[in-house]
């Protein structure tokens, strides 16, 4: 190679011999070209080279190792590890390995927890009483499952799943994609925004406004992700502290209440529904799987360092990882039946059950069960601040995965967050300017926004579900046959009762032959999407495209 060229700012060529140090070559280039060069590399990583210009969620030198060898070789311990898989045999389990995977799924649970998943708890339990804490507990085993697919993906390949769509899928597909991404975003994360700026008014008594807890909200959320730069396990311990936060809240309420444990005990174990309650049971499955955390657990997982070409490193980890998420759901699970059930106490059959929403719901709660000796407004206030900080910080950080990862941007982590983060706060500043006072609208508004991220959880779940089938991806790590049907099950449930929510809101919010017009051609051009993300690369899709062909032909 003879030698690389550079232009400066008039457009004109400087030949730059290949032989020469990086710093000779600079100082062969003009001042303007230099001052561009600079500006550039301040938006790039620190580490950023040429060897490897491809987006990462984590650098080599952010990742947590894994190893617990004290002062040992700790090729010993992979050796002992491979051993083991030689032999059939697992490793033994180690509490402190344990410890040092655990963080992701704590992270990912946030999902679960987050503002609107709250007030689909304290509706369902206003509404259906303790009858639908079944369908609460299914609902959170199916969302486990794909959660583990998510873990699966990002282990096996060292790769989050909105980078393997943007490798999979044709670029008119991706680019879809990535808009559907980003949309379900902004949706989830004008709700989470909107709901801790409630437990801020709440917990002021009214003197910050709606608008007040939104900048609130959005400025402490860089406070919180700034803390990364001090290591993951700095930023996974505020989520702890967070999510501890948010369990004792919502068991002091529900120590306080007394619930019926008789009637907690047939709610989880004894299937119920009636036609009364199949809108909130709807909801309560519709609200666990949230589109943008499928790509945020995809990602989360690769903070650990584990060497993709060491199966027995892959599987230890999708052993340790597994068993994390699972109790991190369980801890999100009995959290969720805390609220459900303290509404439930306090509100089904009465006349204030239709009525109850996030915004009003503390004040319901103080005016039915008192002050006592900490006030249950102020409980409640607390326990909703935490899920909706919590939430808002980890939408923020999927937001960066989701946008890198589409879009191949290798820019800084704090400049992918500002961007991330003005995506949602104008439209949520705008949202809580004009819905400050109204109960009913901010109602209206969150079953918009819960309309908006069922319509993209397909877009989420199928490439999933599509890329943890492939061999060429996953290698060894594909999912079998028995667990495809499972997982295709499971997602055309989810898409079903979706479907069913869709078609209840839309058919009494859509009037009009214009209107009707409009949604059914929209409802094509989305079906069309949908079944062409589960036929591509089928044996039924190449026969559909042949026909098409010879039709046009």
């Amino acid at each position: 190679m003879a030698g690389a060229g550079a232009e400066d700012a008039g457009g004109v060529a400087v030949s730059i011999p290949s032989a020469r140090t990086d710093e000779e070559a600079r100082a062969l280039l003009p001042a303007s070209a230099l001052r561009a060069d600079d500006e550039a590399r301040a938006l790039l990583p620190a580490d950023d080279d040429d060897e490897d210009l491809e987006e990462r969620a984590y650098d080599a030198a952010e990742k947590v190792i894994v190893s617990i060898s004290d002062g040992a070789d700790p090729e010993d311990e992979d050796v002992e590890a491979a051993l083991c898989l030689a032999s059939g045999a697992a490793p033994p389990f180690s509490w402190r390995k344990l410890w040092l995977f655990t963080g992701p799924g704590f992270l990912m649970s946030i999902a679960f927890l987050d503002p609107g998943n709250l007030e689909g708890d304290l509706q369902a339990g206003a509404a259906a009483g303790d009858t639908l804490l079944w369908l609460l507990m299914w609902a959170t085993a199916m969302g486990l499952l794909v959660q583990l697919l998510a873990a699966r993906l990002g282990v096996a390949t060292g790769r989050h799943l909105a980078e393997l769509c943007r490798d999979e899928y044709p670029d008119w597909a991706r680019r879809a994609l990535w808009l559907m991404a980003e949309v379900a975003m902004v949706g989830a994360d004008i709700q989470e925004v909107i709901g801790s700026a409630i437990a801020i008014k709440i917990l002021s008594r009214g003197y910050l406004p709606l608008w007040a807890g939104v900048v609130i909200t959005a400025l402490d959320c860089f406070i919180f992700l700034s803390l990364e730069n001090y290591g993951v396990r700095k930023l996974e311990g505020v989520f702890a502290f967070l999510i501890a936060t948010m369990a004792i809240s919502f068991a002091w309420m529900f120590t306080d209440t007394r619930p019926n444990g008789k009637d907690l005990l047939i709610g989880i174990l004894v299937p119920k529904l009636s036609s009364r309650t199949i809108r909130q049971a709807v909801g309560v499955v519709g609200c666990v799987i949230m589109p943008h955390n499928v790509f945020l657990h995809s990602a989360l997982v690769q903070s650990r360092k584990i060497d993709q070409n060491k199966e027995y490193q892959v599987r230890e980890a999708l052993r340790y990882y597994s068993i994390e998420s699972t109790i991190a759901l369980a801890v999100s699970f009995m959290i969720n039946l805390f609220v459900t059930t303290v509404f439930a106490k306090g509100f089904y059959g009465s006349k204030e059950a239709g009525n109850i929403g996030l915004e009003n719901a503390g004040q319901y709660l103080q005016e039915k069960f008192g002050g006592g000796g900490f006030p249950i407004l102020y409980i409640w206030g607390i326990g909703l601040l935490a899920a909706g900080q919590s939430s808002t910080i980890t939408g923020t950080y999927a937001g960066q995965f989701i946008m890198g990862g589409f879009l191949n941007l290798r820019l800084k982590k704090w400049i992918r967050a500002l961007i991330t983060r003005s995506f949602a706060i104008v439209p949520t500043v705008i949202v809580a300017l004009y819905f400050n006072a109204s109960d009913s609208a901010l109602d209206a508004l969150n079953e918009w926004l819960n309309v908006l991220q069922s319509i993209q959880i397909p877009f989420a779940l199928i490439p999933l579900i599509t890329l943890v089938s492939k061999e060429q991806v996953m290698g060894v790590f594909k999912i079998g046959p028995n667990t495809q049907a499972v997982t295709w099950t499971v997602a055309t449930l989810l898409i079903t009762i979706n479907v069913y929510l869709l078609m209840d809101f839309f058919s009494s919010e859509i009037q009009g032959p214009l209107s009707g017009s409009l949604l059914c051609v929209a409802v094509l051009v989305y079906a069309s999407f949908v079944l062409y993300l589960i036929l591509r690369g089928t044996e039924l899709s190449e026969k559909i495209v042949k026909a098409i062909h010879k039709i046009l032909s």
